[in-house]
């Protein structure tokens, strides 16, 4: 698992679609001189994620902003255009919906977890805070807890 010191992986990538169209992000261009707020989820639509963790993120994004962060991003084993459908039904307006399809950057972070018939390798719910790239805060949840990376308690560390 990535650690509070260690930069993302290079040549990890994570898709997005926005109304220009689909983009391929590499995390280490995209979040290069930039302070980043990154959250990761399960799965988009799912209890958890759609009713507590995206929307404490949408609710308290002008305070990420006010605190320096560049880019408050979400991260989930989903396709591009689920991600969109979600950002869009949550108002997620200032939040990157980052789409990890094929769960490659969740593996190279080392954050994957099996979930069987639910939906195979999916990310553990986690968040970061990253600088130029580097980790400067990692936390990661216990299995069916929601506590350690809740907006209010990453805005808090910043």
């Amino acid at each position: 698992m990535i650690k509070q010191g260690e930069r993302v992986p290079d040549g990890a990538m994570l898709g997005e679609l926005t109304h220009e169209g689909m983009l391929t992000h590499c995390v280490t261009d995209l979040f290069a001189g930039k302070k980043v707020v990154l959250f990761a989820v399960p799965g988009a639509f799912t209890p958890t994620c759609s009713q507590s963790h995206l929307p404490g993120f949408v609710v308290l994004a002008d305070q990420f902003k006010a605190k320096d962060v560049d880019i408050i991003a979400c991260v989930s084993v989903n396709d591009a255009f689920v991600m969109k459908a979600w950002g869009d039904s949550q108002n997620a307006s200032e939040i990157m919906m980052l789409a990890d399809g094929d769960a490659s950057f969740t593996k190279a972070v080392g954050l994957q977890m099996d979930t069987a018939g639910f939906g195979g390798i999916r990310s553990q719910r986690y968040a970061m805070v990253l600088e130029n790239g580097v980790v400067t805060e990692l936390n990661v949840e216990a299995p069916k807890m929601f506590e350690v990376s809740k907006a209010e308690v990453i805005l808090d560390l910043l």
